[in-house]
């Protein structure tokens, strides 16, 4: 087993995984999960530039995680960024920051790549299972894009889609910063449309409507499965690999696309950072499940940061058999 540390930064959050892999078998023991929301994305689709609040944020963050990689001794760190930092003027500015605060730089790596990782992730411990039935369509729904994987055994095509939560919150339910609260059908219709156009363009590469399972990844898709099991809390053990069938996700989708701000804040397992973005990320997820016919989604608290985690040990066996 190789000790190793992943970090993931989306648009919306950064992520921690410190676990003992073993690249053979594909075991994974986690050592320490944790989540943050930094909201590194806040206005970049707008200015083009990362803000020196959410920079800060994400610094703040990568300070807590290096302490925590110290304390576990984990041979190997690698730090992947997503699409805000792709998108951004300032990005260097963030590349230099982390280098500071956790010694490696980031990898702001291609949608391409972030969906690799992400099937990797999400789909390692499938492997045997006859009841998901193959080819898998792989969906993570971040907080600027959305990656589209088919596959099997492996990869057969991908694409990432410029479309996430905090992307369309921003773009099409808030004004001057502030979320309409609930949002106009006018709005709700502008948001369908852009989504719909973003699976158009995933198409053209990827054959979304082979898929034979539809697996959902990140956290739209895990709180939707927290709502529609009614937890009285935030459970990675009942969400993962937990079933939500289509109608399901469409009476939560409606539920959250006319609640208010204090109505989604008060469901028992929402995270405070995803209350304004929810809803965006569930018309996300509808909208692909309406676009293939999926009857349900399987829903997986594994993704991009276990692809990566499996990698980096990959990595250091191969350096090991190797020296």
């Amino acid at each position: 087993m190789t000790r190793v540390a992943a970090i993931d930064c989306g648009t919306n959050s950064i992520r921690l995984l410190v676990a003992d892999a073993h690249p053979d078998t594909g075991e994974l023991v986690d050592l320490d999960r944790r989540m943050t929301i930094v909201r590194l994305g806040q206005g970049v689709d707008r200015t083009g530039r990362l803000a020196p609040e959410a920079l800060e944020r994400t610094f703040a963050a990568c300070r807590e995680y290096a302490a925590i990689i110290k304390e576990h001794g984990a041979e190997r760190l690698r730090f992947v960024a997503t699409s805000a930092s792709r998108d951004a003027e300032n990005r260097d500015e963030f590349v230099r920051g982390v280098l500071d605060i956790l010694g490696v730089e980031p990898e702001v790596i291609s949608g391409d790549q972030e969906a690799e990782f992400s099937f990797t992730g999400a789909t390692n411990e499938l492997k045997g299972r006859d009841d998901l039935a193959k080819p898998y369509l792989v969906v993570d729904i971040g907080g600027g894009s959305t990656e589209f994987v088919v596959g099997d055994v492996h990869v057969r095509a991908a694409r990432s889609v410029d479309v996430g939560c905090v992307r369309m919150t921003e773009r099409h339910l808030a004004h001057d910063g502030v979320v309409t609260d609930p949002p106009t059908e006018a709005q709700i219709a502008a948001m369908r449309a852009d989504i719909e156009a973003a699976l158009d363009l995933a198409e053209e590469t990827v054959p979304l409507r082979e898929a034979r399972t539809l697996v959902g990844l990140a956290g739209s898709v895990t709180t939707v499965s927290a709502i529609a099991q009614e937890l009285p809390e935030y459970d990675s053990a009942a969400i993962h690999h937990s079933r939500v069938s289509h109608d399901r996700v469409r009476e939560i989708t409606e539920w959250l696309l006319r609640s208010t701000h204090a109505e989604r804040a008060a469901v028992p397992s929402m995270h405070p950072g995803r209350v304004d973005v929810i809803a965006a990320g569930a018309l996300v997820l509808l909208s692909i499940m309406e676009r293939i016919g999926a009857r349900e989604v399987v829903v997986s608290e594994h993704d991009i940061l276990d692809g990566i985690a499996f990698k980096v040990a990959e990595e250091a066996e191969d350096g090991k058999r190797s020296g």
